[in-house]
């Protein structure tokens, strides 16, 4: 491990914590869920006070905060009988710690790789790739929204990758609402490789389409009928297109030469992760 200054470096880990909220009103974490699981293992609220380690008061505080806000009771008392009554977790309530362990566990597992992933600041942050999102696209390109322009039924929004690359995407008002497609918000484009058009030698020449992105053929796997060629675009990031193999040959398409992607912004579709 590296040293500096003859103390030992640390690497940057990453905690986070589950909290449950009604109405902005805190209904507890992991401290409350536990109470509750102990209560119900104890049969008992001052039993299960002890063996969370909080007194008798704060206990019961808790779990009445916790019946009012749940919206119905997540703990039930009886009276009588030989053992002088018990408490137990109603059907809510036990459904609640159960449901809470389940999120506890993929939060953990999350937050974990969320930590080594993203705290590693030699490495791009790949949002797609950490999160494992398989789609049918074949492109599959993370970026920062850095454009936006409204429009009456459709917005035009700009997403600029970690290589500079811009793509241009035109998507309804109501899924740029419903994504957060703000400025500054991470996003990814999904664009499939037989929207992409290839093309060499454009100085000078005008297109309609929108998104018209250079980069550096890095691969050709040529077909019976069509050829799949990769564009390297810069910052990592690639481009696949899938063209017919007579036009692949007419272009001579190899690797190391200079193209240009070419796709419709309604071609594009954006989406997000968090």
């Amino acid at each position: 491990m590296a040293t500096r200054g003859g103390r030992k470096s640390r690497a940057i880990e990453l905690q986070g914590s589950v909290r449950l909220t009604v109405g902005g009103d805190d209904l507890g974490g992991a401290a409350r869920i536990g109470l509750l699981r102990a209560v119900a293992e104890q049969g008992s609220i001052t039993h299960g006070a002890k063996a969370a380690g909080i007194s008798y008061k704060a206990a019961w505080d808790a779990i009445d905060a916790m019946n009012t806000l749940a919206g119905a009771p997540l703990v039930e008392r009886s009276t009588g009988g030989r053992g002088g009554g018990s408490t137990r977790l109603t059907a809510r309530g036990e459904q609640l710690v159960q449901r809470f362990a389940q999120i506890e566990a993929v939060h953990d597992r999350f937050v974990r790789l969320l930590s080594e992933e993203g705290l590693d600041l030699s490495q791009e942050f790949d949002v797609m790739r950490m999160l494992n999102v398989k789609t049918s696209a074949r492109n599959q390109l993370t970026g920062t929204v850095s454009g936006y322009k409204a429009g009456a039924v459709n917005d035009e929004v700009e997403l600029t990758l970690s290589g500079g690359a811009r793509i241009v995407a035109v998507v309804t008002r109501t899924s740029t609402e419903q994504l957060g497609l703000k400025l500054g918000a991470t996003a990814f484009a999904l664009v499939k490789a037989s929207s992409v058009l290839l093309a060499t030698g454009l100085d000078g020449v005008r297109l309609s389409a929108r998104n018209q992105i250079p980069g550096t053929v890095t691969a050709v796997t040529p077909g019976a009928v069509n050829a799949e060629v990769v564009l390297d675009i810069g910052g990592g990031a690639s481009l696949a297109a899938v063209v017919t193999q007579a036009s692949t040959d007419t272009l001579g398409l190899a690797v190391g030469q200079q193209a240009v992607a070419i796709f419709k912004a309604s071609s594009v579709i954006l989406g997000t992760t968090l």
